[in-house]
């Protein structure tokens, strides 16, 4: 008998938000996250640290294109219909907290940001940038 080789699969961190307390949706219309489930929940093999709630704005959406990440552009084949200001999505951290070092941030989901951000943000960074 053959055994079939599985990966070990990643196991989902706990939804706990930036605040301690159960992590809330951050946005079904468009659906966001790591999971797509709304939420921006993680695992360890989310490189990008989708973790950040973010109401993107121009500017953000502008700075993230300019960084290689299109998120205005539709891209149908995968469910996307792009991004305008005011839409809720989890971003990368790095990706927000750069942003924000040029004065490109956008408000933040506190509820809605995945506590492992803070392995990348401060939370008074977050706080400060709180909608």
């Amino acid at each position: 008998m053959v055994e079939r080789y599985e990966p070990d699969r990643a196991i989902m961190h706990p939804s706990i938000n930036v605040l301690g307390t159960e992590l809330q949706t951050c946005s079904n219309e468009p659906k966001t996250g790591w999971y797509r489930d709304g939420c921006c929940n993680t695992d360890e093999n989310d490189r990008g640290s989708h973790t950040v709630c973010c109401v993107v704005t121009d500017d953000f959406l502008e700075y993230a294109r300019q960084q290689g990440n299109d998120l205005i552009t539709p891209a149908p084949q995968f469910s996307f219909p792009g991004l305008k200001a005011g839409d809720s999505w989890c971003v990368c951290a790095r990706t927000w907290l750069a942003a924000v070092n040029i004065g490109k941030g956008c408000p933040v989901d506190l509820e809605a940001t995945h506590e492992e951000a803070l392995s990348i943000i401060s939370l008074e960074v977050l706080e400060a940038h709180a909608v």
